[in-house]
């Protein structure tokens, strides 16, 4: 059965939103109805809204932003108006193998922070002013922020970062009625997983297919799933059925961690 969401009158941000996940998640909210502003620091997330624009019929309009620029955040989101809901999805996903001793291990380190963490707490400092009482703010963490990876330390800390972050705020919040929400997707079939997919695959010695096949084995309902798959808890959790949901962490994952 089909569940439908209205968000008409409603002015929706998502970070990230260029390709993959965050694309998904703008579509969905655009096709019920949203005003969509999609954020992300590639020239493609131009296309990306003129994209959803067309498929939609929803207003939808593109920032491009470099999230790491405190300075460049204030000013992509100067022409948003009010914010009802945001999503915090832009991030970055590399491995970092602690015992690798190039330079550039420190520097990747550094960046997936930056954009992951920092980048996601001054997009939410800048757009905080702009949110008016009953809010949402959803946070795309990761299943690596409910458990742990082998080579993957900076983003897996950045994730259990951003659950850490998303719980502080909804107590800071929550006497302005902000509810705000940690997303944590298991493998969803984008550009980054699958790019890990294949450093993991190549670590244990074995193809990416067999890689996926054992991943699948350890879920409860087998398969990567596709960023559509994902959307519909988004628009869930921005919803008024989830008004009594907040500071929670909460994966979607096919059941492959259960805790």
């Amino acid at each position: 059965m089909a569940i439908s969401f209205d968000y008409s009158g409603q002015t929706i941000l998502v970070t990230g939103a260029s390709r993959g996940i965050g694309f998904a998640v703008a579509k969905a909210f655009a096709a019920a109805n949203a005003r969509v502003c999609v954020l992300a620091d590639d020239a493609g997330v131009v296309q990306a809204a003129r994209n959803i624009a067309a498929e939609t019929g929803s207003d939808v309009w593109a920032q491009r932003c470099d999230i790491t620029d405190t300075h460049a955040v204030r000013g992509a989101l100067e022409n948003v108006g009010r914010l009802d809901v945001l999503v915090n999805n832009a991030g970055v996903e590399l491995p970092t193998p602690v015992e690798d001793g190039h330079s550039d291990i420190d520097d990747a380190f550094e960046r997936i922070i930056d954009v992951n963490v920092m980048g996601t707490w001054r997009v939410t400092r800048a757009a905080l002013p702009k949110m008016q009482e009953g809010g949402r703010i959803l946070i795309t963490s990761s299943i690596w922020g409910r458990t742990a990876v082998p080579g993957f330390a900076a983003y897996t800390a950045s994730k259990h970062a951003l659950i850490g972050l998303s719980r502080t705020l909804s107590r800071e919040l929550g006497p302005r009625s902000i509810r705000v929400n940690a997303i944590c997707p298991g493998w969803v079939r984008t550009e980054a997983s699958l790019r890990s997919l294949a450093v993991m695959a190549k670590e244990q010695g074995v193809s990416v297919d067999t890689l996926a096949d054992s991943l699948a084995a350890d879920q409860s309902l087998a398969g990567l799933m596709e960023p559509d798959d994902v959307a519909g808890l988004y628009l869930y959790l921005a919803s008024e059925a989830a008004a009594n949901v907040t500071g929670q962490a909460i994966p979607i994952d096919r059941g492959e961690v259960m805790a």
